[in-house]
């Protein structure tokens, strides 16, 4: 049986969080060292807006704070940051979304739109998985 638990490591992107707002949701920086692999998840739960659209951004950089961040080109994604991207009705879903690029740090952003004043928030979470590492097996709880 093959083993995938041994050759991942998951970072927290986004902790759960409930939304009724329209404000954009940055998540944390993630390092990449020692991985050649990124592969972003996101987890919708309940999303109460009849007209929510929630928009997907991914960030690369090589400085450690992301103060040279860009847009990741289309080139170094796996997938699309359009079907990464979800909408009121899509209900206790994932979505992913893999980086190819060649800088060390990315950072996904989800801006909700049509999402503010409502009486029902939109729940969510982001994780990241590091893959391809250079040392395997690697540690369980990672650090």
């Amino acid at each position: 049986m093959k083993d995938l638990a041994n050759v991942i490591t998951p970072k927290r992107v986004l902790s759960p969080v409930s939304t009724d707002a329209d404000t954009a949701l940055v998540g944390e920086i993630i390092d990449k060292k020692g991985f050649e692999s990124v592969t972003y998840v996101i987890a919708t739960g309940s999303i109460g807006d009849a007209n929510a659209t929630f928009t997907v951004l991914l960030e690369e950089g090589d400085a450690a704070a992301m103060g040279d961040a860009t847009a990741v080109a289309d080139a170094d994604l796996l997938g699309t940051e359009a079907l990464a991207s979800f909408i009121f009705s899509d209900d206790n879903k994932c979505f992913k979304l893999g980086y190819i690029g060649s800088k060390r740090y990315t950072r996904l952003t989800i801006t909700p739109s049509g999402n503010s004043g409502t009486p029902s928030a939109a729940l969510l979470s982001a994780v990241a998985i590091l893959g391809n590492p250079q040392i395997a097996p690697t540690a369980n709880p990672p650090a």
